[in-house]
């Protein structure tokens, strides 16, 4: 196989942003620049394109309530060209250009946590209410017995009837048929996100890649009458759980390639060998976790690219168009005009932002001096996750910020451990604890300087009642 060099880029910075908020706008034209629709959770969404290494601006909405997701639609058979959000119990839709067209309020009493559309078909899932509207006239309805992660739809040009997917945290995929329920898919973990395989549901518009909380990714066939495991990538090395998923041929060879994204800020591509099986073919590792990937062309005509979103913002690409030249012995490499006036444009912005730091240093200062002052607990958003690790019997804690972390308390009033974790290069303290008062661990965690995201290990004391505990559907009698 080719092997994948692909370097990464930083475009621009947007607010704290939810799972799958980020897309790239079709084009009718191959290899042709795209625009980047992000939606974050002040509730602006913003379209933008880049033209020679600049951000170009092609809307902006004002801010509003937190967007929870971001789809594009359009007519079946056609360019999903239109932009639609999820915003509390609202969907709006907007054009390329950014005009709204459409603002539907659904008056559910649950917010809105996940959406697919697909032509005049609108799926909406709550945290445990799914419901079906057409042309925004409610259709079908049903109530999960656990709650629904993500939303999808095989594919309606190639299959006939309606089949909505949901993923849903008891580690199951409920397949349903108008208001009831098809049938239900067990799989080895809680499934986060969905993707139709190959974009059009592979032979029979039946198949549908998800992901689990536990990292894993797999691939089932969603027939009407006997849904089947196709494969499955385990997670040998215990990384992150998946948050996104992307199908595009970003290895040039004809073959649609897999993109994944980890809450651990993983990037992964996987290409597909002869007999269909997943291959990795490259690893990327960014400093937050990845809520949107998708594969494209973005800053660059001609040159495909994997555009990444970041929960802090951070709008980041990895792309194939070489960005170093190489001169032999002797030989000298010619700077354009263009790059050196960027050079010295980065170079005036970057002492402007020195003397920004500086003067509001000065202002902090002066403002902690003074005796008139008023103490203020600044607001910021806060990404935890507490999971169950089953394959070592420990706990995962991972806490995430948009600003850099100095320092973690932990506390805790029943016995437990603290592991080590490779990807944790902070330095922990523990400080004294009186057990008879309950209180049987406390430590520090010292982060080191612009740390954003911390993970953490600790596994329970046996004997504990209900300390390692997992959802299960099939119980075994012989153990």
């Amino acid at each position: 196989m080719m092997e994948l060099n692909l370097t990464r880029k930083d475009y621009l910075q947007v607010g704290v942003t939810s799972p799958r908020t980020m897309k790239l706008l079709p084009e009718k034209k191959s290899k042709v620049q795209q625009k980047i629709a992000v939606a974050d959770q002040t509730g602006v969404l913003q379209c933008f394109g880049l033209k020679k290494g600049e951000i170009v601006p092609l809307f902006k909405t004002l801010p509003t309530h937190k967007i929870t997701r971001l789809e594009l639609g359009g007519v079946l058979g056609s360019q999903p060209d239109k932009i639609f959000v999820a915003t509390g119990s609202e969907v709006k839709g907007y054009t390329k250009k950014g005009k709204q067209f459409l603002g539907f309020d659904t008056n559910l009493t649950e917010s809105i946590k996940t959406m697919w559309v697909c032509g005049s078909h609108l799926f909406l899932g709550g945290s445990y209410i799914f419901n079906h509207y057409i042309d925004c006239k409610d259709e079908n309805y049903y109530l999960c017995s656990d709650r629904i992660n993500d939303v999808s739809c095989l594919p309606m040009p190639r299959v006939t009837e309606v089949t909505p997917v949901l993923a849903c945290q008891d580690r199951v995929l409920r397949v349903i048929e108008k208001s009831n329920l098809l049938y239900e898919l067990e799989v080895s973990g809680p499934p986060q996100t969905l993707c139709v395989y190959a974009n059009d549901g592979g032979e029979d518009g039946e198949e549908m890649l998800y992901g689990t909380a536990d990292g894993k990714v797999g691939l089932v066939q969603l027939n009407r009458t006997s849904p089947s495991h196709r494969w499955e990538i385990p997670n040998e090395k215990r990384n992150g759980g998946i948050l996104c998923m992307d199908n595009y041929d970003i290895t040039s060879d004809g073959v649609v390639d897999l993109l994944i994204g980890r809450d651990d800020g993983i990037v992964e591509v996987y290409g597909y060998d002869e007999a269909d099986e997943p291959v990795l073919r490259f690893t990327q590792t960014l400093s937050e976790s990845v809520s949107s990937v998708q594969g494209g062309v973005v800053a660059s005509a001609g040159y495909d690219e994997i555009i990444a979103c970041t929960y802090a913002g951070w709008i980041q690409g990895l792309t194939t168009e070489p960005q170093h030249k190489e001169a032999g012995p002797g030989d000298s490499v010619k700077v354009s005009e263009e790059s050196n006036n960027k050079i010295t444009a980065l170079k005036q912005e970057l002492e402007e932002m020195q003397q920004k730091v500086l003067q509001e240093r000065e202002k902090y200062h002066y403002a902690a001096m003074n005796t008139k002052a008023i103490s203020a607990v600044p607001q910021f958003n806060i990404n935890d996750r507490f999971s169950l690790n089953k394959d070592d019997a420990s706990y995962t804690l991972s806490i995430e910020v948009q600003i850099a972390i100095d320092n973690v308390l932990l506390q805790s009033d029943v016995p437990i451990d603290l592991l080590d974790v490779d990807k944790n290069s902070a330095v922990v303290s523990y400080s004294a604890c009186d057990s008879e008062n309950g209180n049987f661990l406390l430590a520090t965690y010292r982060c080191q300087a612009n740390t954003t995201r911390l993970e953490l290990k600790v596994r329970s004391i046996e004997g504990q009642p209900l300390s390692l505990h997992q959802r299960t559907h099939i119980l075994d009698d012989t153990r």
